[in-house]
């Protein structure tokens, strides 16, 4: 399935866009029927999230990570599929300003372009796990720690927001 995101726009999801503002009834002609939970109602085997204000999009998130079946764009990268470093450098490029890493290297928000991503590990807590793994005899196996690297280096959610989404930070 092809996902392309345009910040502050909307999303193309094999062809059907999905607007920020547009009116969860019209969602629901192009998506079908999702698992609402609060605001947020789920799609696409809980691999996509839409957050809805007044009954109109607000916020989109995809879930699914490496192991998902969807694999979003933006600025023409593969979300999921891409190296942390690399996403990271074309996202700050495009947000030109100030952005948010409170959860040091973990999340990351734009507020410019109201674009967030999250990984579930850093390297360096990679490198500190091998380490503890191996001092307490129980080194992990190469196949442990190949794992652990892509969680640290792939981002596992990405979403994208009306403008001024993540302004207050």
């Amino acid at each position: 399935m092809n996902v392309e995101l345009y910040p502050l726009e909307r999303i193309v999801i094999d062809g059907n866009s999905i607007y920020f503002g547009m009116e969860r009834n019209a969602v629901k002609k192009i998506m079908g029927e999702g698992q609402l939970v609060g605001t947020r109602e789920y799609y696409l085997n809980n691999e996509m999230a839409i957050d809805y204000r007044d009954n109109k999009v607000e916020y989109i998130e995809f879930l699914g990570g490496t192991d998902g079946k969807l694999n979003p764009v933006i600025f023409g990268v593969s979300v999921f599929d891409s190296d942390s470093e690399m996403l990271l450098a074309v996202l700050k490029k495009e947000n030109n300003g100030n952005f948010c890493d409170r959860e040091r290297g973990y999340s990351y928000q734009f507020p410019n372009i109201s674009v967030g991503v999250y990984r579930e590990a850093v390297p360096e807590e990679v490198a500190e796990l091998v380490k503890e793994a191996a001092e307490n005899g129980k080194p992990l196996s190469s196949e442990e720690i190949a794992y652990e690297m892509k969680r640290a280096n792939r981002f596992s959610t990405v979403g994208i927001g009306v403008e001024g989404y993540f302004k207050s930070l």
